[in-house]
């Protein structure tokens, strides 16, 4: 059967090729949406807080525990046996040296001075007997009006006589000072404490009990201990020049109190031993505390502050820059100048008031993140923002502040 002329004419091509130019213009219009469609907004660069390090002077201080002990202790004893007949102060009042503390009664002492006395003026006059002989004796010995036998034994008498009166006037002058010691005395200045005897009681010049105690306060000891390696160490970096002594007059020292507050007067550091003690392996340090108003109190348990001396190219981050490991190595997140970020190992065991003092790791002009390091990572670009330092913070590094304490 012959085929449909009109089926295979040119108007049966014209829907094919509308649907293949529909298919082309679709798939033309899908490649371009596919270009041109968005993916979200773009990601903003993460802006941060960063300050640039700049070395600045830092004084070095440590915290060291003692107790407070009196600059003068004088424990009160007779000297002579008796019986007390007064107390002559007022427990816990200020005393001067020599004022009488207790009156012993002087009635024996009294007896035997007075003997004394009358001894050796008897021994004076007898002393006055022999020179007079023995002067008549010599002229008479010139004429021969006395045998030589008469005038050597009034020689002889009159320095037996001399020899009395020496021995007799140092009994007067024995007798004189135990009469004396019935005045039982305040040998120095201080505040006097509690008395262990009263009116009545019977003393001996052995007993081993004091009947007070007399301490000098107005200034203070403070013995502190420290380690012979921290001594080292103090020594080999004034010895580099990375310490120097903080003040012409040596160390400063300040007294933080039982309560937390800091004691207003400044003390200093006398010495410190020259001998490490074998079963602690410590040195002792003894600092001086005025203490004009009494303030302070023997066996009162004080921390003294040493300030040891000033690192003057200290560089310190503060501490909530410092992120820690789980074995306590320490580091910080800087910027470089790429702005990418970069995790940093540094060495921060001591505080400075509210920062690390950092010895290793850093150094000037490198930039330290300081706020908004959650949305920093290490290798990533921020936008660093200079902060400013907290302003109020001592310049002050505690030694005694370790990153694992």
């Amino acid at each position: 059967m012959p085929n449909n002329p009109i089926a295979s004419g040119p108007s049966s091509r014209v829907p094919r090729f509308t649907h293949l130019a529909a298919a082309v213009v679709a798939a033309f219009l899908l490649a371009a949406c596919g270009q041109q469609a968005p993916h979200g907004p773009p990601q903003s660069v993460p802006e941060v807080g960063v300050q640039t390090i700049a070395p600045h002077p830092v004084v070095s201080s440590t915290e060291l525990s003692g107790r407070l002990s009196a600059i003068r202790v004088a424990e009160v004893r007779p000297q002579v046996e008796g019986i007390v007949r007064k107390r002559l102060f007022t427990e816990g009042s200020q005393v001067a040296a020599g004022a009488v503390l207790y009156q012993i009664d002087p009635s024996s002492y009294q007896a035997t001075y007075d003997q004394a006395v009358g001894t050796l003026a008897k021994a004076e006059a007898t002393t006055s007997a022999a020179q007079t002989k023995a002067t008549r004796y010599a002229e008479l010995s010139k004429i021969e009006g006395v045998s030589k036998q008469d005038y050597d034994d009034a020689v002889a008498a009159l320095e037996e006589a001399k020899a009395d009166v020496v021995a007799d006037r140092a009994a007067l002058k024995t007798a004189a000072i135990n009469l004396g010691y019935t005045k039982v005395v305040a040998p120095i200045a201080g505040r006097i404490g509690k008395s262990s005897v009263t009116e009545g009681a019977l003393v001996t010049a052995e007993q081993t009990t004091a009947l007070a105690t007399v301490q000098a306060t107005t200034e203070m000891y403070l013995d502190v201990t420290r380690s012979s390696a921290d001594w080292l160490r103090l020594q080999k970096e004034f010895a580099s020049g990375q310490l120097q002594q903080a003040g012409s007059d040596g160390a400063v020292v300040h007294l933080v109190m039982e309560d937390g507050s800091t004691y207003t007067q400044p003390g200093k550091l006398l010495f410190s031993d020259i001998t490490v003690d074998a079963t602690t392996g410590s040195v002792t340090l003894r600092c001086v505390f005025p203490n004009p108003d009494g303030v302070l109190l023997p066996g009162m348990f004080v921390r003294a502050r040493l300030e040891e001396g000033v690192n003057q190219q200290a560089i310190t981050v503060p501490q909530l820059a410092v992120s820690r490991a789980s074995d306590g190595s320490a580091s910080v997140l800087t910027v470089g100048a790429d702005n990418k970020v970069k995790q940093t190992p540094v060495t921060a065991d001591t505080a400075s008031g509210a920062d690390w003092l950092v010895t290793r790791g850093l150094k000037a002009g490198d930039r330290v993140i300081v706020a908004g390091s959650q949305k920093a990572r290490a290798g990533g670009v921020v936008k660093p923002v200079e902060s400013p330092a907290i302003s109020g913070a001592p310049a002050t590094a505690d030694t005694t502040s370790a990153a694992h304490s």
